[in-house]
């Protein structure tokens, strides 16, 4: 037993360090590993009642890790962009899938809508994943994707609501929609009124308890009470799991549920994935690779052109449509989630054998995302795939003649403030963003505010860098990874051009210098100057030593204060 779970152990990391290698998401690992483990490969372990368990409390986790997600004032803050593209997005694959499938299955109409809009749902986790990789999160890409991902989680209400109809009696549509309005109503009700009412004050309760375990407990006995319960009354209990954590999504205690159930969150999901590896019939899918093979392809295109057909209608960039529709264009866990439940319950929804075929489809495209991307990033840095000098711009409109002494990269709180500076000092400049409502709206301010990629040499071109015109270059973006490709590509337009960037810390200021920035201002750093300052005037000093002081730590490029700050620490 011991040498099996050594064997184990070691197979899993290898596959999480390889996978992370190439930013593929973890819990694969720990399916690949499920399936090497498994009865098919090195029989280490076969499929019996303690993996089965393991699994549905995966499984049971899983959906209660979804629905903490599901914040309904979350969703409301965010409900022009969810429900505008998010559901533009569903739509648009699921119509486009739904056809197929029909035509190539004998599955109920029922079934195949499951499955459509099932394979229309992505990887939250693995997107989300690749939005941090690349510094994307705040993005105006980064947004929009998350929006969409948003929507997705949203959508998991309906579709496990199916699950129980599926399971049931005989076809009828205008009752099957009736039902799941029903039921998916009754859910969020249930959750606003329960969360709010009747859950905060127990919590706060226990939290009075000033004990962690107790709070831990409570947490799992509010999963395995609703759990429970939808399993008395037949419903799956993964949807007691799911509502479990819809309920603590509305208590004012929800980032501290977050923050305690990490440490077992990769445990219990784990679990899932490895059960899932174990569970699937390799010679089954061996017989079928041309079908998996065939489904994977036909899944990421139709998914890539559903998506980015819709961002440009919605007035997205074409680089940020094509990057958005990329990233999206996978299965998911969810849909992964779906056929485990459905299998688990014994909901013959579809044939036992498409649903393995099915999970296959879907963990072989989330396999191949990072690789696409990869593609993308090698043809998109040699200009393969876009014409950089043809910057998109708002309404059609031709790009004003303005001499601009001054180009501001980024038009937030920071790039804004800037900009009056100049206006206030008649200096003329002009301002590029990539986000399509900044720049609307500040144009209509009056602003001299253009959309454009700031990464692109030809886009900082076109919109007016030139080396005698320019006088200096305002990098004022809040991601470090797109300042310092905007740095390299003010460089290549302009070799001699003073840059100024603003950055969030030390070590940001140090790799941007490193760039070539003639001034990086850290903007924590400086607003403890200004606040020093004034308490060393309160205190008396001369304003030529204050000077003096701040001086010599920026001339140093803060090393000063570096260096005073990591000796405190050690």
């Amino acid at each position: 037993m011991s040498t099996s779970i050594f064997i184990f152990l070691g197979v899993a990391f290898a596959l999480v360090f390889l996978l992370r290698l190439f930013r593929v998401g973890t819990l694969l690992a720990f399916l690949a590993a499920g399936v090497i483990a498994g009865p098919y490969a090195l029989k280490l372990w076969e499929i019996s009642e303690i993996w089965t368990f393991l699994g549905q409390i995966g499984i049971i986790f899983l959906w209660f890790v979804i629905g903490l997600e599901i914040n309904m004032r979350r969703l409301w803050g965010l409900r022009h962009s969810i429900f505008g593209f998010g559901a533009a997005q569903v739509l648009m694959v699921a119509v486009m899938i739904f056809p197929i499938l029909f035509g190539l299955t004998s599955w109920t109409i029922m079934g195949t809508v499951m499955v459509s809009l099932m394979l229309a749902m992505s990887s939250t986790s693995g997107d989300l994943q690749v939005l941090a990789d690349r510094n994307e999160l705040q993005s105006n890409m980064g947004r929009q994707t998350f929006s969409i991902l948003l929507f997705q989680d949203l959508l998991s209400i309906p579709l496990l609501a199916m699950l129980p109809i599926l399971a049931g009696r005989s076809f009828n549509l205008g009752a099957e929609v009736i039902d799941i309005l029903v039921m998916s109503t009754g859910l969020v009700l249930g959750v606003v009124i329960v969360g709010r009412f009747l859950l905060n004050p127990l919590m706060r309760a226990v939290v009075k308890l000033k004990s962690k375990e107790a709070f831990l407990l409570a947490i799992l006995l509010n999963i395995v009470l609703w759990a429970v319960v939808f399993g008395y009354f037949g419903l799956p209990p993964a949807m007691g799991a799911f509502l479990a954590g819809m309920l603590l999504s509305e208590t004012v205690y929800r980032h501290q549920v977050q923050a305690d159930m990490q440490p077992y969150q990769i445990l219990f999901l784990s679990f899932f994935f490895i059960a899932l590896g174990m569970g699937l019939d390799l010679p089954l899918l061996a017989q079928n690779w041309w079908v998996i093979a065939l489904g994977v392809i036909a899944l990421v295109v139709i998914k890539f052109f559903a998506i980015y057909i819709v961002a440009r209608v919605r007035n997205v960039s074409s680089r940020e449509s094509f990057l958005i529709a990329l990233i999206l264009a996978q299965g998911g866990e969810f849909g992964l989630l779906i056929l485990q439940t459905m299998k688990t319950n014994d909901i013959q929804a579809i044939p036992f054998g498409h649903g393995e075929v099915l999970t296959a489809i879907i963990v072989v495209s989330m396999m191949v995302t990072p690789i696409l991307l990869a593609v993308y990033d090698l043809l998109n840095s040699r200009g393969k795939l876009f014409n950089p000098a043809q910057a998109e711009k708002i309404n059609n409109e031709k790009l004003l003649e303005i001499k601009a002494e001054v180009i501001i990269c980024g038009f937030g709180r920071v790039g804004h403030t800037i900009a009056q500076m100049l206006e206030a000092q008649k200096i003329p400049y002009l301002a590029i963003d990539a986000n399509v409502d900044a720049v609307a709206f500040a144009r209509e301010a009056g602003f001299n505010v253009f959309y454009g990629d700031t990464t692109s040499e030809a886009v900082l071109k076109r919109l007016g860098l030139a080396p005698r015109r320019t006088r200096a270059v305002v990098v004022a973006l809040n991601n470090a990874a797109i300042a310092k490709r905007t740095i390299r590509a003010a460089r290549l337009a302009s070799p001699r051009v003073k840059i100024f960037a603003r950055v969030r810390n030390m070590q940001e200021s140090e790799e941007l210098r490193a760039e070539g920035a003639l001034v990086a201002l850290p903007e924590t750093i400086e607003s403890s100057f200004v606040l020093g300052q004034e308490v060393l005037i309160a205190l008396g000093i001369q304003k030529n030593k204050i000077d003096g002081l701040l001086t010599a730590l920026r001339d140093s490029n803060y090393k000063a204060l570096a260096d005073a700050i990591e000796k405190h620490n050690h």
